[in-house]
C-alpha cells in the first residue's frame, strides 16, 4: 500500500476506536481484544493488510516494542502513589522477584521435559513468559486515590516491577546457549546482569526522577519559569533515565519505573506567607494564580500534567502493539504444544508461584487466588521474544518460540480480558479487611 493509503488505514483505525470506546467500556471485554481482533482482521487470515514476521523483522519490531514499554512503565510509575519505602511494597517485590523465580524454573522444566527443548532454550522461554504485563488489564491497575486496594496495587507494582527483573533471567538462557557472555562460573551474570542491574536501575531512576522533578518545581514556583511543555518533560525524563541506565549496564525499565515513582512524589516547598489555593476557583478567573507556578501546588499540577499526557501514549501504544501481536498470530505454526502449556500456565504454574512466593506473607487464600489467575502476558514478554530472536536464537528453535510465546499472549488476552471485569466487581463488593 501507497504511504497515503497507511495514513488514511491509521487515522480510521483511532477515528473507530474513539467512537466505540463508550461501548466497549460498557461491555465484558478489554480494548486489548478489540485492538488483539482488529490485528487478526488485518493480518494474512483477513485482509492481508499487515504482513508481520517476527523472525525476519525482530529488530524494528524490538525498538518499537521497547519504546512502547517504556512509556508503560513510565505511566504505572506515575499511577501508583504508596511511598517507595511503604510496606505496602513488600507484595509487589515478593511476586516480581520471588514468584518470578519459581515461575521460570516451572516453565524451564515444563519446557525440557514436556518438549525436549534444551536447557538454555527452557530457561529463555520462562524468562520470556514470565513477566506479567502492568498495562493490558486496565481494570487491574491501581488508579490515583486506589492506593488502599492492596491487590490493585500488587498487580500493578509486579507487572511493573517483573518486566525489569525478567531480564537477566532471559540474559540467562542466552549465555547457556552461548549467545551471552556470563563470565567464569557467571560471575558476571550475577554481579552484573542480576546485582547491579536491578539496585542501579532502581538507584538511577529515583535519583533521576527526584533530581528532574524537583528542578522543575523549583524553577517554576521560584522564577516562573519552565512552565508548560509537559510532554517534553515526560519524554524527556524517559529517556535521560533509560539512557542513563543502559549506559551503566543497569537497567533501562526500572530505572524508567522508579523515574516515575520519584516524579509522582516530588515536594512542594512553599513559600514563606503564603497560602494554598482555594478548592473553588475565584469568581474572576483572570485573578486566579495558576497552580503550575504556586508554591503550594506546582508537584501536583506537574504530575497530572505529565500524567495525562502519558496515559494518551499509553493508549495509542497499546492499540499498536496489541494490533501487531493480532496480525502476527499467523506465525504461530503449531499448536501441538500450546493446548496443553497454556492451561498448565495459567492454572497451575501462575496460581502456584504466587502461593509460594507470599507465604508467609498474610494475604487472605481469595486473594491470593485472585492474583493468580490475573497473571496477564503482554507487551512484556512480546519484547524479549524479538529481543531473544534479535540475538541469535537458533533458527531450529525459532518458530517454537514465536509459537508458545504469541499463543500464551493472545489467549492471555482473550481469558483475562473477559473475567477481568467481573473478577475485580466481585473484590470490590466482597472486600476481606
Amino acid at each position: 500500500m501507497s504511504i497515503a493509503t497507511w495514513v488514511l488505514l491509521g487515522g480510521l483505525i483511532l477515528i473507530a476506536m474513539m467512537l466505540i470506546g463508550t461501548l466497549v467500556a460498557r461491555l465484558p471485554l478489554s480494548g486489548a481484544m478489540i485492538y488483539l481482533g482488529l490485528g487478526v482482521l488485518l493480518s494474512p487470515y483477513g485482509f492481508g493488510v499487515l504482513d508481520l514476521d517476527p523472525i525476519a523483522q525482530s529488530a524494528p519490531l524490538e525498538l518499537v516494542a521497547e519504546a512502547a514499554l517504556l512509556i508503560s512503565l513510565f505511566s504505572v510509575g506515575l499511577k501508583l502513589e504508596v511511598p517507595i519505602l511503604d510496606r505496602r511494597w513488600i507484595a509487589p517485590y515478593r511476586l516480581a522477584f520471588l514468584s518470578m523465580v519459581v515461575t521460570v524454573g516451572a516453565i524451564a522444566a515444563i519446557g525440557m521435559f514436556g518438549m525436549g527443548l534444551p536447557l538454555g532454550m527452557a530457561v529463555l522461554l520462562g524468562g520470556i513468559l514470565a513477566p506479567t504485563d502492568p498495562v493490558l488489564a486496565s481494570a487491574v491497575q491501581s488508579r490515583p486515590g486506589d492506593e488502599h486496594d492492596s491487590m490493585r496495587f500488587s498487580l500493578a507494582g509486579e507487572g511493573a516491577l517483573n518486566d525489569g527483573t525478567a531480564f537477566p533471567l532471559v540474559l540467562l538462557g542466552l549465555g547457556i546457549m552461548r549467545l551471552h557472555d556470563l563470565g567464569d562460573g557467571g560471575w558476571s551474570w550475577w554481579l552484573v546482569d542480576v546485582l547491579w542491574s536491578t539496585i542501579g536501575g532502581m538507584l538511577m531512576g529515583t535519583l533521576i526522577g527526584a533530581l528532574l522533578g524537583k528542578l522543575v518545581i523549583h524553577l517554576r514556583t521560584r522564577h516562573h519559569s519552565a512552565i508548560g511543555m509537559d510532554e517534553f518533560l515526560s519524554l524527556g525524563v524517559i529517556a535521560v533515565a533509560f539512557g542513563a541506565a543502559q549506559s551503566c549496564l543497569a537497567s533501562g525499565f526500572l530505572s524508567v519505573f522508579f523515574a516515575g515513582l520519584a516524579l509522582r512524589r516530588a515536594r512542594n516547598f512553599p513559600l514563606a506567607g503564603t497560602m494554598p489555593l482555594p478548592r473553588i476557583p475565584s469568581a474572576h478567573g483572570h485573578d486566579a494564580e495558576d497552580p503550575a507556578t504556586h508554591s503550594h501546588h506546582a508537584s501536583g499540577a506537574m504530575t497530572r500534567a505529565v500524567l495525562g499526557f502519558n496515559e494518551q501514549l499509553e493508549r495509542i501504544a497499546e492499540l499498536g502493539m496489541v494490533m501487531m501481536i493480532g496480525a502476527m498470530l499467523p506465525s504461530v505454526g503449531s499448536f501441538t504444544n500450546l493446548w496443553w502449556f497454556v492451561p498448565l500456565m495459567f492454572l497451575v504454574v501462575r496460581p502456584a508461584s504466587v502461593l509460594l512466593g507470599m507465604a508467609g506473607a498474610g494475604v487472605p487464600l481469595y486473594r491470593q487466588v485472585l492474583v493468580g489467575w490475573l497473571g496477564i502476558r503482554g507487551i512484556g514478554s512480546f519484547y524479549y521474544l524479538v529481543f531473544a530472536l534479535n540475538h541469535g536464537v537458533a533458527e531450529v528453535f525459532a518458530p517454537e518460540l514465536v509459537s508458545l510465546t504469541l499463543g500464551t499472549v493472545a489467549a492471555s488476552i482473550l481469558a483475562h480480558g473477559i473475567t477481568v471485569q467481573p473478577l475485580m466487581t466481585w473484590h470490590e463488593r466482597h472486600p476481606v479487611k
